[in-house]
């Protein structure tokens, strides 16, 4: 686990182990979102990237047949 220090600008420097293993590239968009005061930062990826990432998923019992509409 890495700790980081927000700049006076709220600027974070992700540190170079986590940028590795994300993939994260000089200039490359970022989504962040908070939900219960957690904050994630997610790399955007390309379309065409994404391309058959679901492949072999099993859609049974995702929701409970009463969950349906």
């Amino acid at each position: 686990m890495a700790t980081v220090k927000i700049s006076s600008k709220f600027q974070v420097l992700i540190p170079e182990e986590v940028r590795k293993k994300a993939g994260i590239k000089p200039g490359q968009k970022v989504v962040v979102i908070e939900k219960d005061g957690i904050i994630n930062i997610i790399p955007q990826r390309p379309t065409k990237e994404l391309r058959g990432f679901l492949k072999g998923l099993s859609t049974e019992n995702i929701r409970d047949e009463e969950d349906r509409f």
